[in-house]
C-alpha cells in the first residue's frame, strides 16, 4: 500500500476533501510568502523614515521629497497626509491652532486606518485555513472510515486486510488537513504580532508628529 495508491483508490468524497485541502494549503503558502515580504519591507521602511525624520531635516523639504514619489506607504503616507492637511489649514489666518491640529490629526487617523488595513490583508484567510482545515480533514477521515465499516458489514468473514486500506486513506485526509492548518496558524500569529508592532510604531509617530505640528501652529499664531 503506497500513499499514491491509497490516494487514487480513495472514494470521490475523500478525494474531493483532499483536493480542497491541497488548494487551501497552496493558497495559504502563497499568501504567507507575500505577507512576509510586505511586512519585512514595512518594518525596514519605518525604521529608515524615522531615522531621517528625527535627523533634523526640514519638514517642508521632507514633504517635497515624499510627495515626489509615486507610491508611498507606512510612516511616509502618514507624514504626507498630516503635513499636507496642516499646511492647507495653516495658510488660512482664520484657523485657530486647535482647528488646524484637529484637521491634521483626522487626516493621519484615516491614513493610519488604511495602512493597518493594508498590512492585515490576507490574515483573515490564514486564520480561516488554520481553524477549519483540521475539521475538513476530519470530515474526510470520518467519511472514509464509515465507508470501510459499511463494506466490512457486507462480508461474512472480516479481516484486517480488508478494512486497513480504507482507514489508511481516510487518515491521510486528516494528515493533509494538519499540513494545511499548522503553517497557516504559525504564520497568522507571527504576522499579527508584526502588524501590532507596526501599528504601535505608527500611533507613536502620529502622536509625536502632532506635537511638533502643534508647536509650529502655536508659534506662528503668537508671531502673528
Amino acid at each position: 500500500m503506497s500513499i499514491l495508491h491509497l490516494l487514487l483508490d480513495a472514494s470521490i468524497v475523500v478525494q474531493a476533501v483532499m483536493l480542497i485541502l491541497v488548494g487551501m494549503s497552496v493558497a495559504s503558502w502563497s499568501m504567507i510568502f507575500k505577507r512576509k515580504k510586505v511586512l519585512k519591507e514595512a518594518l525596514t521602511d519605518a525604521k529608515k523614515f524615522e531615522d531621517k525624520f528625527w535627523s533634523g531635516v526640514d519638514l517642508s523639504k521632507l514633504y517635497a521629497e515624499v510627495s515626489a514619489r509615486q507610491s508611498i506607504n507606512g510612516l511616509e503616507a502618514l507624514f504626507k497626509a498630516g503635513f499636507k492637511e496642516f499646511a492647507r489649514l495653516h495658510k488660512s489666518s482664520r484657523q485657530q491652532p486647535a482647528a488646524v491640529m484637529e484637521g491634521a490629526q483626522r487626516a493621519m487617523r484615516v491614513g493610519l486606518s488604511r495602512e493597518v488595513e493594508r498590512l492585515e490583508t490576507n490574515l483573515p484567510f490564514l486564520a480561516t485555513v488554520g481553524s477549519i482545515s483540521p475539521y475538513i480533514g476530519l470530515f474526510g477521515t470520518v467519511w472514509g472510515i464509515m465507508n470501510s465499516f459499511i463494506a466490512l458489514g457486507a462480508v461474512q468473514q472480516a479481516t484486517l486486510a480488508m478494512v486497513a486500506p480504507g482507514i489508511a486513506e481516510a487518515l491521510i485526509a486528516t494528515a493533509i488537513g494538519l499540513f494545511a492548518a499548522i503553517p497557516a496558524v504559525i504564520a497568522y500569529n507571527k504576522f499579527s504580532h508584526q502588524v501590532e508592532l507596526l501599528e504601535s510604531s505608527y500611533v507613536n509617530f502620529v502622536e509625536e508628529f502632532s506635537n511638533i505640528l502643534h508647536r509650529q501652529a502655536v508659534n506662528s499664531t503668537e508671531a502673528a
